[in-house]
């Protein structure tokens, strides 16, 4: 390439200010900034006082050592900065410093913009007005990225004999970097508090611009659903009606996969993680597919039980209805103050009282053999704890039974917000009833 062109064209990708906006070009757009300065004011008055650093996700590389694979190469943002900053720029840090007086600063850190980099990569956002706008975070406070363990010990030392508190996420203790694990052992003047219960409980309560995402990521997932049911028959590969799925997911919007897709089919539908999808469906099989997307960095979990055939068995109708019962049942509960494993009892109360002789010899809750409900968000199982339900919360509610002697696998997995006035179904839009799901799958509305 002549030297004038080259230079040209790095000029140009330093100056495209279309591309440098927080998600350019997602479906979902940019999360509003009140809701970012929102989140950033509720972390500072949970930390209390000190020192709260979050690093963004690195960029994978499909170069070896970094990575083995070329398919693992797929840049993601890690989750509580992308809460905190609605950027997706890699290997970027926010510190957000808290005093006792409830009053604080937050500071981004961002790597400089390189032409030639961004020739392999497309344009990043840079420290600069772009990541202002994009964050509400004055343009002061932006940084470049290389300045961050400069700054921490300039933090770390001022103040005379102050001993300020560092706040991590413990489980990503052992892969910080060697200077902030450094800051924390080596001196005397510093201990260390876990961020994680702290950014849980704020993330367990959605604002609207979450639930807008998270309803929208469970209305592609239902479509996908539903065409996944409309195309599945005797014959016809577990992969192709996972492909039926995740086509439609993408076709509308879907960014992402929440998670990979089970598609269990006989004696797969047994298998609770099953994801490997190569079977060959055989007349008579029922078919548990858990499938969601992800949109906007919120990702949907529903599961369906289908018979391949159109038509369920009576065996298989009433270990279905039962597995429906027990999980209306804990629907019909959900309100504000109770807990997951609350509604998981009462769940199984319903199965153990409504079994009957189905499964031999004492009740069909020997063949639940999981929990009812996980939270759910940024992550499928994304953080909560044992927290109380209250307004603005998401999990799943999700009774099975497993029968692997019978190949006869039976999940029902919607998605529930919770409101002061009771639990609305994101995931109504996806039949599960015997009847709704036999008229689906006879190619009737």
């Amino acid at each position: 390439m002549p030297k004038l062109v080259h230079s040209a064209l790095l000029l140009a990708l330093l100056s495209v200010p279309a591309a440098l906006e927080a998600q350019a070009g997602s479906p979902a757009g940019p999360v509003p900034v009140a809701n970012l300065e929102a989140r950033r004011q509720a972390l500072i008055a949970g930390v209390g006082a000190g020192i709260a650093i979050i690093r963004g996700a690195e960029e994978l590389s499909a170069d070896p050592p970094a990575s083995k694979y070329p398919q693992a190469t797929s840049f993601r943002q890690d989750n509580d900065f992308f809460y905190l900053t609605g950027l997706e720029t890699p290997e970027s840090w926010l510190i957000v410093t808290a005093g006792d007086s409830g009053r604080g600063t937050v500071h981004l850190f961002l790597p400089r913009r390189s032409p030639r980099r961004e020739q392999v990569t497309g344009p990043q956002l840079g420290p600069g007005p772009e990541a202002a706008a994009a964050t509400g975070i004055p343009v002061a406070n932006i940084h470049s990225a290389d300045s961050v363990e400069i700054f921490l010990r300039r933090l770390l030392f001022q103040g005379g004999n102050r001993s300020p508190s560092f706040w991590f996420r413990r489980n990503d203790w052992d892969t910080e970097p060697e200077f902030i694990r450094r800051l924390a052992l080596d001196t005397q003047r510093v201990t260390t508090q876990d961020l994680l219960p702290v950014l849980a409980r704020l993330r367990a309560v959605k604002d609207d611009d979450e639930i807008r995402r998270l309803t929208r990521a469970v209305e592609l997932s239902a479509e996908g659903h539903l065409a996944a049911m409309r195309f599945a028959k005797p014959g016809v590969y577990e992969y192709q009606i996972e492909a039926v799925a995740e086509q439609t997911f993408r076709s509308l919007g879907a960014e992402r996969l929440g998670y990979p897709s089970i598609v269990g089919s006989g004696i797969n539908s047994t298998v609770l993680h099953y994801d490997v999808n190569r079977r060959q469906t055989q007349a008579g099989d029922l078919i548990v597919m858990d499938m969601g997307a992800e949109f906007g960095y919120h990702t949907a979990d529903i599961t369906r039980t289908i018979p391949v055939s159109g038509k369920f068995t009576p065996r298989q109708k009433a270990i279905y209805e039962l597995v429906l019962g027990a999980q209306q049942a804990a629907i019909d509960s959900v309100r504000p103050g109770l807990t997951l494993r609350q509604l998981d009892q009462i769940s199984r109360r319903y199965m153990a009282a409504h079994s009957g002789d189905l499964c031999g010899e004492g009740d069909c809750v020997k063949y639940f053999i999981h929990g009812l409900s996980h939270w759910l968000g940024m992550d499928v199982h994304d953080v909560g704890g044992n927290l109380p339900l209250a307004p603005g919360m998401a999990f799943t509610i999700e009774p099975g039974i497993y029968i692997p002697a019978e190949s006869l696998g039976v999940r029902i997995e919607d998605d529930i917000l919770v409101t002061a006035t009771g639990p609305v179904v994101l995931s109504k839009g996806v039949p599960k009833t015997v009847a709704e799901i036999e008229r689906v799958m006879a190619g009737k509305r």
